[in-house]
C-alpha cells in the first residue's frame, strides 16, 4: 500500500462499537488508567521486536535501543505515546484495532512453541487496552509502521470513538507506533508534566523499557533533551542475592505508601505449572484502614511487570488484608478489562501458594523471633483471629499462630499459644478450657473460673470481640477440643477423686428443695437452676447453653440493632454460700423471690450482661440491706 492510496472509512466490528461506549462511560474505575494501558501496549510492541530480532537483526533497522516516549502539547490539547517497537501493518491495524476477536499479542503467542513462549515476555490484549484512550480523548490518531517494512507502508488510523474509523497509508520514517490523544475538556489535567510523570511512576515504574519524557528547565519550559522517568527494573524479579536489605525496605515504602520500615518480608519465585514472582511484606504498624471492609490496597497484581490492580480480595484472604507487596504472574489470564480478574484455578493457585508463604513466614518469626512476633501480634492479632472461620484449609496452621491471655500468666498480655497451653495440661486433661468476656478484668474475675483456679487448671482468657467468632469456628486443636467454662454442663470428672464425686452427689440431693424454690421464683427468667460444680467462693453464676452467644456480645448486637434469638440462661448456685443459705431459710415466697432475683441479677452483671431493669435491682437490694441492718 503506497502513500498515495485512497483514504478509507471503515465500520467497527459490532463488539468494538459496544466496547467503545463502555469505555467512554468508564468501564475502568478511573480515567488515568488510559496511560497505563497505552504504555503497556507499547511495552508489548518492544517485547515482540526484541524477540523477533533475535533471529532477524535487520528488524531493528539500526535502532536496537527500544524505548517508550511520552509527550504533551498544551495548545493542541494532545498527549502522545510512541514506541520504536514492532509496529503494525495495515491488516494488523484492522485486525487488532478494528476487532476484539483477537489481539496482536494473543495471535503472536499462539505462533510460539516451547521455550520461545517463556522468553517472549508478552502480555495483555492490545486492542482492548487501546480503547481506554476514549475515556479521556474525543479523537484518537494512531500512526504505525511494521519493523522491516518500507517507509511508505505506514498506516494512519483515526477515530472519534463512534461506529467508524478512517484508515490511510502514510510515510513513517521510524518503525513502531505513535498514539495521539486529542483530549476532552474534562481531561486537561493530563496536559501536565508532573501529572504524567506521577502516573508513569505509579503504574509503569517497573516496565522493563525506558519511558522517557522531555526534560524541563527551571522555568518549566521544555528543552531538547529526553530523560528516563521510570526505573525500568522489577525488583521482585531480581534474585534475592542481588537485592540489599535497604532496597527491600525502600521498595516497601514505595509499594505501601508507608513511611515506616516493614516488620519482615518474603521474596519468592515459583516455577512449575505456574510461574510467578511474589514479594510480600508484613508492616510494622497496622494501616489506618485495617477495619475498613471496602479497602482495596493490599497486594498489587502485575502481569509481566505491568501493574494491573490493587487487589486485596483475589490475592489475599480478608484475614491477611494487612499484607503489602507484589505478585507478578507470567501466565495469569485476564478478562475483557484488566480491572476484572477471571475466577479460575490459576488465581486460586497463586492465592493458595502466597497464603502458605505468609503463614510460613509468621511461623518462622514466632519460633525464632518471639519478641518480634509479639510486636506483630499486638498490631494484627485480632485480624488473624478471623482466619479459622475464613480459611478451613489452613485452620490448624493459623491456630498455631494465635495468642491469648491466660490464668497461668495472670497478665493481660496475649502471649500464650495453644501449643503452650497443651504443654502445661494436667495429666488426663482432655480439653482446652477458655472463657470469653468483654475485657480482661471481667474474664479473670469471672465466678466460673473459681474451681479451675482451685484445681490449678489453666484457662485461656479471650477478651477480643472477634473471639466469639473464633471459637465458633475453631472447635479443636491438636486433637483437643475447646470448651468454654461458662457454657454447657461442666464435666471435671478426670480431676475429682471418688470422695469428691460422692460429696457433689450428696450436695445435689440435699439441695433439691432449695433448687425447686429458686426455679419457682425465676421460672420466667431462667431455663434451669442447678447446683454448681464451678463455684467455690461466689453464691451464683450464669451459664449459657453450648451454642449461645456470650452475654456481652448479645448486648453489642442489640445495640447495633440486630435481632438476637431468644434464649434463657441457666443459674448455677453454690449451696454452701451464706447468701444462698439465707435464701434457703426464708419462709416467705416474696423474700425467696427477692433473694433469687438478686442472685440472678448479680450473676448476669458478673458475666458482662446488662439488666433489663437496673432500678428494680437497686430497689430490691436496698430493701434487703435495710432489713439486714435491722
Amino acid at each position: 500500500m503506497s502513500a498515495e492510496a485512497t483514504k478509507e472509512d471503515l465500520q467497527f466490528q459490532t463488539e468494538v462499537s459496544q466496547l467503545l461506549q463502555l469505555m467512554i462511560h468508564s468501564l475502568y474505575s478511573n480515567k488515568e488508567i488510559f496511560l497505563r494501558e497505552l504504555i503497556s501496549n507499547a511495552s508489548d510492541a518492544c517485547d515482540k521486536l526484541r524477540f523477533q530480532a533475535l533471529s532477524d537483526d535487520s528488524l531493528n533497522e539500526g535502532d536496537s535501543a527500544l524505548k517508550i516516549q511520552i509527550d504533551f502539547d498544551q495548545e493542541a490539547k494532545t498527549v502522545t505515546i510512541r514506541d520504536n517497537g514492532v509496529g503494525m501493518s495495515r491488516d494488523e491495524v484492522i485486525d487488532n484495532i478494528g476487532t476484539i476477536a483477537k489481539s496482536g499479542t494473543a495471535e503472536f503467542l499462539k505462533n510460539l512453541t516451547g521455550d520461545e513462549a517463556k522468553d517472549s515476555q508478552l502480555i495483555g490484549q492490545f486492542g482492548v487496552g487501546f480503547y481506554s484512550s476514549f475515556i479521556v480523548a474525543d479523537k484518537v490518531t494512531l500512526r504505525t509502521r511494521k519493523a522491516g517494512a518500507a517507509v511508505d507502508s505506514g498506516v494512519e488510523w483515526i477515530s472519534e470513538g463512534k461506529d467508524h474509523y478512517s484508515l490511510e497509508a502514510i510515510e513513517k520514517e521510524q518503525k513502531g507506533t505513535e498514539v495521539i490523544l486529542h483530549l476532552r475538556d474534562d481531561a486537561s489535567e493530563f496536559l501536565n508534566n508532573w501529572q504524567l510523570r506521577s502516573l508513569i511512576t505509579k503504574y509503569s515504574d517497573h516496565v522493563p523499557w525506558p519511558i522517557e519524557m522531555i526534560k524541563e528547565d527551571e522555568e518549566g519550559k521544555k528543552t531538547e533533551e529526553w530523560e528516563q522517568v521510570n526505573k525500568a527494573s522489577a525488583l521482585w524479579r531480581l534474585p534475592k542475592k542481588d537485592v540489599s536489605e535497604d532496597e527491600y525496605k525502600e521498595f516497601y515504602n514505595l509499594v505501601s505508601h508507608d513511611f515506616q520500615e516493614p516488620l519482615t518480608w518474603t521474596h519468592n519465585r515459583v516455577e512449575g505449572k505456574l510461574e510467578y514472582y511474589s514479594l510480600l511484606y508484613i508492616p510494622s504498624k497496622a494501616p489506618f484502614d485495617l477495619w475498613d471492609r471496602d479497602q482495596m490496597h493490599g497486594v498489587k497484581l502485575y502481569v509481566q511487570r505491568v501493574f494491573i490492580m490493587d487487589d486485596a480480595e483475589h490475592l489475599m484472604p480478608r484475614y491477611l488484608r494487612f499484607i503489602r507487596g507484589v505478585i507478578d504472574s507470567n501466565d495469569l489470564p485476564l478478562n475483557v478489562s484488566r480491572e476484572i480478574l477471571q475466577s479460575n484455578k490459576v488465581i486460586d493457585s497463586i492465592r493458595s501458594g502466597s497464603v502458605k508463604k505468609v503463614l510460613g513466614l509468621l511461623e518462622t518469626m514466632a519460633k525464632n523471633e518471639p519478641e518480634q512476633y509479639q510486636k506483630f501480634w499486638a498490631e494484627f492479632g485480632k485480624v488473624l483471629k478471623e482466619g479459622p472461620g475464613e480459611d478451613f484449609a489452613n485452620r490448624e496452621q493459623i491456630a498455631k499462630l494465635l495468642r491469648f491471655s491466660s490464668t497461668h500468666e495472670n497478665s493481660e498480655d496475649q502471649v500464650v499459644s495453644l501449643e503452650d497451653y497443651i504443654s502445661r495440661m494436667q495429666e488426663n486433661q482432655k480439653k482446652i478450657y477458655f472463657i470469653t468476656a468483654d475485657n480482661y478484668s471481667a474474664a479473670s474475675n469471672s465466678p466460673n473460673l473459681e474451681v479451675f483456679r482451685k484445681k490449678g487448671i489453666e484457662v485461656l482468657l479471650l477478651t477480643d470481640r472477634v473471639d466469639e467468632w473464633l471459637v465458633s469456628n475453631l472447635h479443636e486443636f491438636d486433637g483437643k477440643s475447646l470448651q468454654s467454662v461458662a457454657k454447657g454442663q461442666l464435666d471435671l470428672d478426670e480431676f475429682e477423686t471418688e470422695e469428691e464425686k460422692k460429696e457433689h452427689e450428696q450436695l445435689e440431693k440435699d439441695s433439691q428443695d432449695l433448687i425447686e424454690k429458686i426455679k419457682k421464683a425465676l421460672e420466667e427468667q431462667v431455663e434451669d437452676v442447678r447446683v454448681s460444680h464451678r463455684l467455690t467462693q461466689s453464691p451464683a453464676s450464669i451459664v449459657l447453653n453450648d451454642h449461645d452467644m456470650a452475654l456481652y456480645m448479645q448486648n453489642l448486637m442489640k445495640q447495633a440493632g440486630q435481632e438476637i434469638p431468644g434464649s434463657k440462661p441457666i443459674l448455677e448456685i453454690n449451696p454452701g454460700h451464706p447468701v444462698v443459705q439465707k435464701l434457703n431459710g426464708e419462709g416467705s415466697d416474696d423474700k425467696i423471690r427477692d433473694w433469687s432475683e438478686i442472685l440472678l441479677d448479680q450473676a448476669i452483671l458478673a458475666e458482662g450482661g446488662q439488666l433489663e431493669d437496673p432500678a428494680r435491682f437497686v430497689s430490691r437490694l436496698n430493701g434487703l440491706m435495710m432489713e439486714l441492718a435491722g
